[in-house]
């Protein structure tokens, strides 16, 4: 029998960090930049803006981040629009977690490293079109999200164990639904059962989130809940304000975290 006295915390980083879109996410990754390589599963194709930041703030860095750009193909169709012509996204994507693209292993990447996953809601568009394509003769089509769901759980599972030595960020947007009546937020994946389950994996939930508009739109990461998601951290009575700046906030909550 353990005590909890004798408990030892992780010395890698395991964080969600949710938002809606153009609420400066992957831009905001640049203040982790200076201090850590960054190894980002890019599934949303939007590193212009991250790039964008690091060339400025900090450019001798550049060549510190790795990224794999990871799409599934598609074609035109007369009857369907855009279909998926072939399904890999999601199969590639476990494969990088894996084993990356220059040989090296994640799981044992260490401290100095944060595999990022961006992001969550497109590897949940990727799960289905690929339980889809193991079973396209299935009547009920709720078969392909059960098998999309549980598979990517696995992987959430996967990158959260003690087993994969490395920090992790995995970005998502937020999903909206009705809990007893009232409204809650969850990160974006497959269906909207998985959301709940996800944020379990997680000790840290985190929120990007914007205020006013136009030259005074004010951008920040949230790091105590609010009336609509039910945020967390690792480290609950380190932080006085509710929010960060976006600009150096995943710095200073890593920077907390690991003090902790």
């Amino acid at each position: 029998m353990a005590k909890l006295s004798e408990h030892q915390s992780s010395s890698f980083t395991k964080l969600m960090y949710i938002g809606d879109s153009g609420t400066g996410k992957t831009g905001s990754l640049a203040s982790l930049v200076p201090d850590y390589d960054l190894r980002i599963l890019d599934l949303d194709n939007g590193l212009d803006i991250l790039k964008a930041y690091v060339k400025r703030d900090c450019p001798d860095r550049l060549s510190s981040i790795d990224f794999e750009t990871v799409r599934d193909v598609f074609s035109a169709s007369d009857t369907q629009g855009a279909t998926v012509k072939k399904a890999a996204a999601f199969t590639d994507s476990a494969k990088l977690m894996t084993k990356w693209s220059d040989g090296t292993i994640p799981s044992e990447w260490g401290e100095k490293t944060i595999f990022v996953l961006d992001s969550l809601t497109t590897l949940g568009r990727a799960a289905l079109a690929w339980a889809t394509g193991m079973n396209p003769n299935a009547k009920d089509g709720r078969q392909w999200y059960m098998a999309g769901q549980q598979a990517l759980e696995n992987i959430i599972a996967m990158v959260t164990s003690d087993d994969f030595k490395a920090n992790v960020i995995v970005i998502s947007h937020v999903s909206y639904s009705e809990t007893q009546g009232n409204p809650k937020g969850y990160p974006a994946t497959l269906g909207s059962a998985l959301g709940p389950k996800i944020s379990r994996y997680f000790n840290n939930l985190i929120l990007a989130e914007s205020a006013g508009t136009g030259t005074n739109v004010k951008r920040t990461i949230r790091v105590v809940p609010n009336d609509l998601i039910d945020l967390k951290t690792a480290a609950p009575f380190a932080f006085t304000d509710r929010s960060l700046p976006l600009e150096t906030g995943l710095a200073t909550l890593f920077a907390t975290l690991r003090s902790n």
